[in-house]
């Protein structure tokens, strides 16, 4: 009884001892962060492009690693490819067929980006790298990150929402509160007038908040999303003043991060900046609801679809189609292809049964895909009206736009590594945005179930074996 009662003291003593070791052992170990930066709307081509002003992304490039460009999924819209980069899956199975999509049991569209109406886990299927990290005990921090919105496994997140009361509702609480005392947000200044009376939060205090959460609370995994240089190149179309003026703005916010990872984390951060998206002028817009109109599929009233078996869901240089009719569907897919045979500016006409090589849901298992795609050429781009006599509209308001065909090399995307496991001067050629998340686990020592793409080696250091000691 005596050793056993001195035992039952010491362990308490030993635990406690053991419990400060580990502390101590915690807080001297450098901790290592992982932060990717999207800029949206970035074009692999850019970063061979003179006009582009970009020194910090091409510095980065040289003193780590840079793809030739990086082939984005179908179709090449923004909340799809997110979600690509964060899961190393392609829409067919992470679940975001677009920036929108029809439903077919309320007989309406429903729209995706700037997250509305869903959730994260309403909308996203598979495991996210920031839910793998977050599991594994992790820190995870996202600015702006589409289709994010009430992520449990985001520590700290302003979600990528357009409307005031979903940011306040989504943004995590000690996160604004934080923000306001150190001056970075002011509800009167942080957001700024964006289309149909909705409200942005410009690139520079997204930066803001996102530098001010590596500094204070140092996450191991964090994601920045930079607008800009998309937003004014559907305004004004690519390789414009006003595109080169935005690259050069959106560089700029990743030298900022940069130079707050030298700060904070030096010689054990690694900066990833990639794009989910290249773009395409548009010299006319194609009408598929005229078309189908004209081909008695649809019944119009003024500008909008009233009738018919089919409805069509715009992706910008993407048109999905959804047959409402199931016992009429080969007839109906038959149909539609003939109206879009030959029409000046269609690429392609894809049916389900092809839907596998795009990377696209097939319908007959995702409700939430279409039964057909229909992509443009590029200088093309898809219209909704149903007015109009003539198939196309030649003076468009908007001057660029994506959604094409993923292989199309203008809409392929960029990417560059730098830093921790990044192995200086590689030059990756052509890679798939699949490969991304394998990768950001691979520099985490995490493990993505069964990922479309794989780690890209070619570019990363091998951490040294472990050596065991005798």
């Amino acid at each position: 009884m005596h050793i056993a009662r001195k035992l039952t003291t010491l362990f308490p003593l030993l635990a406690i001892l053991a419990g400060v070791c580990l502390c101590g052992c915690a807080a001297s170990k450098p901790q290592d962060v992982v932060v990717m930066i999207s800029i949206d709307g970035l074009a692999g081509h850019y970063l061979d492009d003179p006009k582009a002003e970009m020194p910090t992304i091409r510095a980065l490039a040289a003193a780590g690693a840079r793809a030739d460009s990086m082939r984005a999924s179908n179709p090449t819209v923004t909340w799809p490819n997110h979600t690509t980069l964060v899961t190393g899956v392609v829409p067919a199975r992470h679940g975001v067929v677009g920036n929108n999509y029809f439903d077919r049991a309320t007989g309406k569209t429903v729209t995706l980006i700037s997250d509305p109406t869903y959730d994260k886990a309403q909308i996203v299927l598979a495991p996210t790298i920031y839910d793998l990290a977050h599991a594994a005990g992790m820190k995870t921090a996202a600015i702006r990150w589409p289709a994010t919105r009430n992520a449990p496994t985001l520590d700290w997140t302003i979600p990528a929402v357009s409307e005031v009361d979903l940011l306040h509702r989504y943004t995590t609480p000690a996160l604004m509160d934080e923000a306001r005392r150190a001056g970075i947000w002011t509800d009167g200044e942080l957001t700024e007038p964006g289309k149909n009376d909705k409200r942005i939060i410009p690139d520079k205090n997204c930066t803001d908040i996102f530098n001010f959460i590596l500094r204070k609370h140092r996450p191991s995994l964090a994601l920045l999303h930079v607008i800009n240089v998309d937003h004014d190149q559907h305004l004004y179309g690519p390789n414009t003043p006003q595109a080169y003026a935005a690259i050069k703005g959106a560089d700029e916010q990743v030298r900022r991060v940069w130079d707050e990872l030298q700060r904070d984390f030096p010689g054990h951060a690694t900066l990833i900046v990639t794009s989910d998206h290249g773009f395409s002028r548009i010299d006319k817009l194609i009408l598929p609801n005229v078309i189908l109109r004209d081909a008695k599929l649809l019944t119009v009233k003024g500008t909008r679809v009233v009738g018919g078996p089919l409805r069509v869901v715009v992706q910008g240089g993407a048109a999905m189609v959804y047959i409402l009719d199931p016992a009429r569907r080969d007839e109906l897919i038959g149909r539609v292809k003939k109206a879009f045979t030959g029409v000046e500016g269609v690429q392609q006409v894809a049916s389900s049964d092809h839907f596998g090589e795009l990377g696209v849901a097939d319908p007959r298992i995702d409700p939430h895909a279409p039964d057909l795609f229909i992509f443009a050429n590029e200088g093309y781009a898809f219209g909704d009206t149903a007015a109009g006599k003539l198939t196309f509209h030649e003076k468009p308001e908007r001057k660029g736009t994506h959604g094409h065909d993923s292989g199309l090399p203008d809409l392929h995307a960029t990417f560059v590594a730098w830093g921790r496991g990044i192995k200086p001067g590689t030059r990756l050629g052509e890679i798939r945005n699949v490969d991304v998340a394998p990768t950001i686990a691979r520099l985490l020592d995490l493990q993505i179930p069964n990922p479309n793409g794989a780690p890209l080696t070619d570019a990363l250091i091998e951490a040294p074996a472990v050596r065991m000691v005798q």
